[in-house]
């Protein structure tokens, strides 16, 4: 308790390199639309960090409005296209929600690709120049830190036995990738934004879905379902980014300085994905301690050896021949060298 307390009361505090850093810096107003507010990463990190800790080590320097994408009514998968043409100054975004416009968004999140967050941070590092660069070339963005959720797994209307019990179910993704995984065990995919998914569980549109283990939790999801199964299908990495044109009008004073705290900011989005995923289960089964959600009584379903195992050979064979397949052989050698050179797994290149 103490551990988790003190991680999130250092998500505002003010370092003094801030501090001095900030001296006589420029006027700056940005309009920022945020993540979705019904997760924890919005008001523990990103809403305390632009409205409370950059005014203050900006010396008032720095403010921004920044709005939940959840109250603006947007669809997440045109966040991209709203960035480029500078609807915002920067912006929260699922990266791999982003695919349907170029497949490398998603090789950071190809569904079970890590199983633990320090795979998954030293993923996104590897292959953070790449999707930059992508960024940069087409979308008129600059990648600024990445974050991320807890993993993301199965919730179900109805209590489930295991991995088998998915097949024929119509389960609700969110990208192509998690379709690669369902398909492999003969699931029918379901794409639907995060804000239609509690009323879709309530009415029986789908038998289960897809989201974080903590993230569900927070966003009611156990009002709908009974079970929980934590077969990881990915961590819906989080990139946070800035239009180009709006970057390159900031002074290089302001620029260094803002790099310097986004450092912090990244920092502190996986800090709290660590708390946040240790947590899950015992918020989801009411237990203590439960500091990120609310209590709530699901039934946990343990993911058994065998299907571990299937679930490894899925992800060897199905997720990422399925992405390989999308995105081509130059795409798919240039993530050899990189994401699949750091966790020592190789996508097929004809």
């Amino acid at each position: 308790m103490k551990t988790t307390i003190s991680i999130l009361a250092a998500l505002v505090l003010v370092s003094a390199v801030g501090v001095a850093g900030a001296q006589d810096l420029p006027k700056s107003h940005f309009k920022i639309v945020g993540y979705h507010s019904t997760v924890a990463i919005s008001p523990r990190v990103e809403l305390p960090f632009w409205r409370e800790h950059m005014p203050k080590v900006s010396k008032g320097a720095i403010t921004a409005d920044v709005t939940p994408i959840d109250h603006m009514g947007i669809d997440d998968k045109t966040m991209l296209r709203l960035l480029r043409m500078g609807v915002m100054d920067f912006a929260m975004m699922d990266i791999s929600k982003m695919a349907g416009d170029d497949p490398r968004f998603e090789g950071v999140d190809l569904a079970g690709l890590t199983l633990d967050t320090e795979k998954a941070r030293a993923a996104c590092e590897a292959y953070r120049q790449v999707l930059d660069r992508q960024m940069q070339k087409n979308w008129n963005s600059k990648l600024i830190a990445f974050g991320s959720s807890p993993p993301q797994v199965f919730w179900c209307r109805e209590v489930i036995g295991g991995l088998n019990d998915l097949k024929g179910k119509k389960i609700r993704v969110f990208n192509p990738t998690m379709r690669d995984f369902l398909a492999g065990i003969g699931a029918t995919a379901v794409s639907m934004a995060f804000a239609e998914v509690v009323p879709a569980l309530k009415q029986g549109v789908v038998d289960c879905a897809v989201t974080g283990s903590l993230s569900g939790n927070t966003a009611g999801w156990p009002e709908v379902t009974k079970s929980l199964y934590p077969m990881s299908v990915g961590w819906s990495i989080i990139v946070f980014a800035a239009n180009q044109n709006t970057w390159k009008r900031l002074d290089a004073r302001t620029q260094s300085f803002l790099l310097e705290q986004f450092k912090t900011f990244e920092n502190q989005m996986w800090q709290l994905n660590k708390v946040a995923t240790a947590e899950a289960e015992n918020c989801n089964t009411g237990k203590q301690p439960c500091t990120l959600g609310k209590p709530a009584n699901m039934t946990i379903v343990p993911v058994k050896p065998e299907e571990a195992e299937m679930h490894k050979k899925l992800v060897e064979g199905a997720v990422l021949a399925g992405w390989a397949k999308r995105c081509g052989p130059e795409c798919a050698a240039e993530w050899n060298n990189t994401v699949g050179k750091t966790l020592g797994l190789k996508a097929p290149v004809n």
